[in-house]
């Protein structure tokens, strides 16, 4: 995955993880290094090079999937006044090599 996909695959993360209804499980985001306000929305260039480094990036999509699956079993996402209660788990099966 070149640097550029990488940038825009962290900014969607964060931008999710900034979603999860549960705060507790948001600070498993903070907790791996995501510095608050590190990251701007739609902003690529705003991701700094230290999160798409090999070992960094992977730590991050690891991170990223246990708490989409912590939050699918504690409420979700909220996002504009909408929680989800999406109970589809096709799309982890693909990201489970990096539990």
């Amino acid at each position: 995955m070149n640097k550029e996909l990488r940038k825009q695959v962290v900014l969607s993360m964060e931008t999710l993880a900034r979603c999860v209804n549960d705060e507790d499980i948001f600070d498993d985001w903070l907790s791996i290094g995501v510095a608050d306000g590190d990251i701007q929305r739609f902003d690529t260039s705003e991701v700094d090079e230290c999160y798409i480094e090999d070992e960094t990036f992977k730590g991050l999509l690891g991170c990223f999937v246990r708490m989409m699956k912590k939050a699918e079993k504690s409420g979700g996402l909220y996002v504009d006044k909408i929680v989800s209660d999406w109970k589809e788990k096709k799309w982890t099966k693909k990201y489970m090599k990096y539990l």
